[in-house]
């Protein structure tokens, strides 16, 4: 995904060839509908696919953390307001929130990593407030708040570093998740307008021709 603008050949947007033409040493992956080089498209395709799920994993990771972490150091009626908070957002399935978001927002890459984020930050909130009150009841942590340790000190100190291993595997696994998330999107015709090649739309306007050109 990095590499992709010195990896593709061919400009992914401009028509190189007759259209539909099979693979080739010249046209590896074959031409699309209009003569466009697939092998060009598909490798820009998945950096405008891949990229916007990282950072959409990565906003929900930080943000998502942030407020579990409060939640879970805060306890009590705060721990309440916030876990309701979350639980109305969870509620909803996250792809109906996002096109809720993206038909009041309009179509586009920003809209749809907007849509995705806020549906997305409440499942690290979650997890980041179960580990601190899994955490919050260990000796280091109770010998930390006897001598003094509270607030911020005590949340960026001794409790964000124990939880900072499981948010990671989380977020290592929801990376595929969220790229499917913004490939049905995109296939959807919410993402980014053509000729720009996405997954999800590449794959929504192959559909046709899938069974008489298979590539």
């Amino acid at each position: 995904a990095v590499g992709a603008p010195w990896l593709a050949p061919y400009d992914p947007t401009l028509r190189v060839a007759e259209g539909y033409q099979p693979p080739s040493g010249a046209y590896w992956f074959g031409t699309d509908e209009i003569g466009r080089d697939l092998f060009s498209r598909i490798a820009v395709g998945v950096q405008n696919t891949w990229l916007p799920a990282l950072a959409v994993v990565l906003f929900s990771l930080v943000f998502g953390s942030a407020v579990g972490l409060v939640a879970g150091t805060a306890g009590g009626k705060t721990d309440m307001i916030i876990q309701r908070m979350i639980d109305l957002i969870l509620v909803l399935p996250a792809t109906l929130t996002a096109l809720a978001v993206i038909a009041s927002l309009g179509p586009g890459l920003a809209n749809t990593m907007i849509a995705i984020s806020i549906s997305w930050w409440p499942w690290y909130g979650r997890l980041c407030r179960d580990e601190v009150r899994r955490l919050i009841v260990r000796p280091h942590v109770e010998a930390a708040r006897i001598a003094g340790a509270h607030g911020p000190r005590l949340m960026l100190r001794y409790l964000l570093p124990g939880v900072v291993p499981a948010l990671i595997v989380a977020a290592t696994l929801d990376i595929a998740n969220v790229v499917l998330t913004v490939s049905l999107l995109s296939f959807l015709g919410l993402g980014q307008p053509a000729p720009v090649p996405e997954l999800g739309s590449m794959t929504a306007r192959s559909l046709d021709s899938l069974t008489v050109f298979w590539w």
